[in-house]
């Protein structure tokens, strides 16, 4: 649980810096490779992390200022790359302008039970953190570069 906004901002800005390099790296030919046939390819899991960030601000009350349509994906990786940019932006934006410290602490309603902010908030770190490593994964099986997020891999070792 977040008790203090900065402390939030910077895990969040950290985590996407990581999301936005593993998409960086989907390719427009391995875009629909796939966990298993008709499940959570390269490009449903990032848009849905990109269009996450409502969700999870509308948990805690809050709005932003991005169109976000969960079933209109856009036609390529680099428009959910700048789509991702702005959300993840404007994540930021309206905590740091509708929330405080002390609201971190009080309560909303998540799902018929009272949750406070800062574990909603964390939530949603968490939610991205699971689904760029399912992707990282998807990476190294459609052969594309993976990235180092939380650590060095194939590609970025020298061993």
């Amino acid at each position: 649980m977040y008790r203090m906004i900065n402390d939030f901002v910077m895990d969040w800005e950290n985590s996407c810096r990581g999301t936005l390099s593993v998409f960086e790296s989907i390719t427009e030919e391995k875009k629909g490779f796939e966990i298993v046939d008709g499940h959570s390819s390269l490009e449903w899991l990032s848009w849905h992390l990109t269009t996450a960030t409502a969700y999870f601000m509308g948990q805690v009350g809050l709005s932003l200022n991005v169109e976000l349509n969960p079933s209109a994906t856009p036609n390529s990786i680099k428009e959910i790359i700048s789509t991702y940019k702005v959300a993840s932006e404007e994540v930021v934006k309206a905590v740091k302008e509708n929330l405080t410290d002390e609201a971190l602490s009080g309560n909303v309603d998540s799902h018929g039970r009272p949750t406070p902010i800062g574990v909603l908030l964390r939530v949603m770190v968490d939610h991205q953190t699971h689904h760029r490593a399912q992707m990282q994964v998807l990476l190294r099986q459609a052969g594309l570069n993976v990235p180092s997020v939380m650590g060095p891999t194939k590609e970025a070792s020298n061993l």
